[in-house]
C-alpha cells in the first residue's frame, strides 16, 4: 500500500507536517512498515481541500485531527 502526503504550501500550512509525524507513528505502532509505504509530494492541484492524501492513488482530503480514524478507516482496513 502507498500513501502519499502533499507537503506542498497549501498542505504544509493546514498541517501536513503533523499528518506526515502521526502516520508514522500508527503505521509504526500497527507494525506494517514492510506493507506500508509512506511518501511525500508536492501539489496535488487540490489545496483547498485541506491537507491532500492519496492511498494507492484514491484521494483523501484528511486533517491533524482525523488522522487516526483515517488509519483506522482506510489503512487498517485494507492492510
Amino acid at each position: 500500500m502507498k500513501i502519499t502526503v502533499c507537503i506542498g504550501s497549501s498542505c504544509h500550512i493546514k498541517g501536513s507536517r503533523q499528518v506526515v509525524a502521526r502516520l508514522q507513528s500508527l503505521i509504526e505502532e500497527h507494525k506494517l512498515g514492510e506493507k506500508v509505504e509512506l511518501g511525500g509530494t508536492f501539489c496535488m492541484g487540490k489545496c483547498q481541500q485541506g491537507v491532500c492524501v492519496t492511498v494507492d492513488g484514491e484521494f483523501f482530503s484528511v486533517n491533524a485531527d482525523e488522522v487516526d480514524s483515517f488509519f483506522n478507516d482506510t489503512v487498517l482496513a485494507h492492510a
